[in-house]
């Protein structure tokens, strides 16, 4: 059947081409010198209804014509442009950027490929923050609107602890815990935020901040004392920023055209002569691109994602997205692991941890599809606690530089509310039957025989982690829990201290290597299996009647990193 529907839709794709042929000729005439672009909020890795979205798109509904939606179409355009000698270069117009590190640079290294190809790139903003700012530092020229502003301020985190604040309501928070620097709990345990949740965040904040000054001292062609200065001084009005050199100049959008050296009339859709959208320039392009039907199919990449908390069942209990049931997971990795198609598995994790069930559930399902085919882990956001151990059972894990990795430990308690409930008069009964029957009642706290049950719990638990740790990472138990006890690493400490396989690659590179090892290289698309979850809270988890042992988070509630995209701001 494929042997004839593939030809006839090939032959009316060329039959259109034909027909369009004589108007993109009378267009050609004047295709423009530059192409505009607009770069915000979070672009997919591939182009959405050809692959997974991965919970990664920045915006719903139809884009706007000039703005980017995936890192590959934005790679095929630029690469279509670079072999036009027509096109002078491209105006990358910035709005809201709200994307991971991992990303940025894939944008950085575009740009700087077509730089590269003798093409001129001039990025030009409103306003835009400390993320943007390093993506239009690798464009030839940036400018700003003279209404606009910088606000270059370096980074900053934010721990909370809630323990003072629950006690004067009458709510006592008792946990327990494997891991000195599991410090989750502390969020309701500790007056103050700890020494190890301050070095913890320090750690993470030398390193953006480094790569901030080294990204901008490379664009701007100044000194890292320079920078680390401008960056003190900040935040700017445009003015200011481009006397302070941080700026090329400050131009007004329909001003733009002229500061490219082209005609200074606008057109209906706001862009001045000789530069036009990238689907204008296609439409007057003699022979465009053209997407021809292949007579054999190419080989197919399984991606299953685990995003947000992970829990036991469906994960449908919710509000909002960004929760991973272990029962849909795991009904994915076996559709994946089932489809013919399907020559490799990337497993894409982006969650901070959840029930030490739910997440062993998923880890015994990856081992079961990495017996049939291969499996590659890609974290370019965060693999803690239960999602590092859901990407222990994939052949090789792949982590972005600055992606967050580790917190290896257990935590696990409940709420005692009695405080709370007698301070507004309400009376409530524990009538049980069998000794432990009400020891997770929020009524009461533990009695001295539950505290030596959960603190048991605890070490069985932790132990059992550290061994599945041991026995994926080819270590001795004693090796990990010297890497553990809830310790957390950047995506490049992980790959030093041997908890990540690579660090040096993105998902593309990923998604290439699972298919190198299933002996499948080459062109290949994508399809998801899974994903879809709803939005969970440790918070709600907890006084839920979550109170039993868990791998859960190194704390999404309890830290925040200010500026460092919106899929790593955890509150």
């Amino acid at each position: 059947m494929r042997l004839l529907f593939v030809p006839l839709v090939n032959l009316l794709l060329l039959l259109r081409a034909l027909l369009g042929l004589p108007l993109r000729l009378l267009g050609a005439r004047s295709r423009p010198a530059f192409v505009r672009f607009r770069l915000s909020g979070e672009p997919s890795y591939r182009e959405p209804g050809r692959a997974p979205r991965l919970g990664l798109l920045g915006s719903q509904g139809r884009p706007e014509p000039a703005t980017v939606t995936s890192l590959e179409r934005l790679r095929e355009d630029l690469a279509l442009l670079a072999r036009d000698p027509a096109i002078k270069g491209i105006l990358l117009e910035m709005g809201e950027l709200a994307v991971p590190p991992a990303k940025r640079d894939v944008l950085v290294k575009l740009l700087g490929d077509f730089r590269a190809a003798g093409k001129r790139v001039v990025a030009w903003a409103v306003s835009t923050d400390s993320l943007g700012y390093q993506v239009m530092c690798s464009a030839d020229e940036v400018l700003l609107s003279p209404a606009g502003r910088l606000e270059l301020v370096g980074y900053a985190a934010e721990a909370t602890a809630l323990s003072e604040g629950l006690g004067r309501l009458g709510i006592q928070a008792h946990f327990f815990r494997r891991g000195e620097y599991k410090t989750a709990p502390e969020l309701f345990t500790h007056p103050q935020v700890s020494d190890i949740q301050r070095r913890t965040l320090e750690a993470f904040l030398d390193e953006r901040y480094g790569e901030l000054v080294d990204i901008v001292a490379r664009g701007r062609r100044r000194a890292p004392e320079e920078v680390r200065r401008w960056i003190d001084v900040g935040p700017y009005s445009a003015r200011r920023a481009a006397a302070e050199g941080l700026v090329d100049g400050l131009c007004d959008e329909m001003d733009l055209p002229k500061r490219l050296g082209l005609s200074t009339g606008e057109d209906e859709e706001g862009e001045g002569e000789g530069v036009e959208s990238m689907e204008l320039y296609r439409a007057r392009l003699p022979w465009p691109p053209v997407r021809w039907r292949r007579l054999k199919r190419k080989p197919r990449l399984a991606v299953v994602p685990v995003s947000g908390m992970i829990v036991t069942g469906k994960g449908g209990t919710g509000v909002g997205p960004e929760l991973s049931g272990s029962e849909t997971v795991v009904k994915a990795l076996r559709a994946a692991g089932r489809d013919r198609r399907s020559r490799a598995v990337v497993l894409y994790v982006a969650s901070s941890g959840g029930s030490a069930v739910a997440s062993e559930i998923i880890l015994e399902a990856v081992q079961r599809v990495a017996r049939k085919k291969p499996v590659i882990a890609f974290v370019d956001r965060v693999a803690a606690s239960g999602g590092y151990m859901a990407a222990l059972g994939a052949r090789e894990i792949w982590a972005t530089p600055h992606a967050i990795v580790g917190s290896i430990g257990v935590f696990g308690g409940k709420f005692d509310i009695s405080g709370l409930l007698a301070k507004l008069g309400v009376h409530r009964t524990l009538i049980t039957r069998g000794e432990s029957a009400g020891m997770f009642s929020s009524s009461r706290g533990f009695t001295e025989r539950e505290r030596e049950l959960m603190e048991a719990e605890m070490e069985e638990t932790y132990q059992a982690f550290l061994e599945r740790v041991a026995r994926a990472r080819g270590r001795t138990k004693e090796e990990i829990h010297a890497l553990a006890e809830g310790r957390v690493y950047s995506g490049q400490r992980a790959r030093a201290a041997g908890l990540v396989d690579r660090t040096e690659g993105g998902f593309e590179e990923a998604c290439a290597r699972a298919m190198e090892l299933a002996k499948a290289p080459g062109p290949f698309e994508l399809k998801t299996f899974g994903g879809g979850g709803r939005r969970f809270s440790l918070l709600r988890l907890l006084l839920g009647g979550g109170a039993q042992t868990g791998t859960y988070a190194f704390c999404p509630t309890a830290w925040s990193l200010e500026g460092f995209g919106r899929g790593e701001r955890f509150e």
